[in-house]
């Protein structure tokens, strides 16, 4: 009798480890996107791709690539107000989507100011104002407009999209952090030993696409991340002839409007160190698909 109780309490025991065993992955990637390849159009004339790398290290490449030609097609840059100290009050990227409607947004460029010391002691907050980094114009409204040498994305009451100096009248603009490729090709010097969470916005050649990249990264043994280097090779890979860098690290993040009507993250942000926990950034790019 001893000896078959103490069978059945092993076998118990044993079904016990096996089951936690098995869900501790479920348990990481609860609330992740699962590692596994996609490809799949969630609007029109916007295709999702999930890449999922494994050399030189682990990493989960998300990219949208946009349609421009999609009749009734149309984007905003977060609004500023120019007559303030600092134009923006900041949210995250997917109170910015559902704020006004959007299908796709990605967050924009870097702020001040900013810190990010322990959960405590954060800046800033949603709602904190903030001054974006380099030059910003919502519908017609700059609010910024201090270059600083920083490339800029354009985009015009009529929907030209293109990078540089905006043209007269000045429309939608959103500054980034590096240029990363042009005419095709990575830009000389590019860093190639940094890795980290990344964002980035790029062009096709003919100007009728747009490539949306955010790459998911400090998540041991979920998604490191790439370097700028590495960003503008997937950029390219994707069709881009020009592009550049968002703000990165906490920043990234990649939302569309769910099935549901409200935002859904195609990435895993990761702030003050917790997967999944979106930052309040400055500003943002976002797209209406009708």
């Amino acid at each position: 009798m001893h000896s078959r109780r103490l069978r059945t309490a092993l076998a118990l025991l044993i079904i016990v480890v096996v089951m936690c065993v098995c869900s501790i992955p479920v348990g990481y990637y609860s609330g992740r996107p699962l590692p596994l390849e996609l490809r799949k159009e969630i609007f029109s004339g916007a295709v999702y791709s999930r890449s999922v790398r494994f050399t030189p290290r682990m990493v989960i490449i998300h990219i949208l690539t946009i349609d421009l030609t999609v009749p009734g097609i149309g984007f905003l840059v977060t609004p500023g107000d120019p007559g303030a100290q600092r134009p923006l009050d900041a949210m995250t990227t997917s109170q910015f989507l559902e704020r006004y409607d959007l299908q796709i947004a990605i967050n924009g460029d870097g702020f001040t100011p900013w810190n990010s010391d322990s959960l405590l002691e954060y800046y800033p907050h949603v709602g904190d104002p903030v001054t974006p980094n380099g030059f910003s114009s919502s519908e017609g409204v700059i609010y910024k407009d201090n270059f600083m040498g920083r490339p800029t994305l354009n985009i015009s009451k009529e929907g030209d999209v293109y990078f540089g100096v905006p043209h007269e009248p000045v429309y939608n603009a959103i500054s980034g952090d590096e240029l990363l490729v042009d005419e095709g090709k990575p830009i000389p010097g590019l860093d190639d030993s940094i890795v980290a969470p990344r964002s980035a916005v790029g062009i096709s050649l003919d100007g009728e696409k747009m490539i949306l990249v955010v790459a998911d990264g400090r998540q041991p043994l979920y998604s490191v991340g790439l370097t700028l280097a590495e960003l503008a090779q997937v950029l390219i890979s994707y069709g881009a002839n020009n592009a550049m860098s968002l703000d990165g690290g906490g920043s990234s993040t990649l939302v569309v409007e769910g099935s549901s009507g409200h935002p859904l993250l195609l990435n895993s942000p990761i702030d003050l160190n917790i997967p999944g926990r979106e930052r309040a950034v400055g500003n943002h790019l976002g797209i209406y698909i009708p």
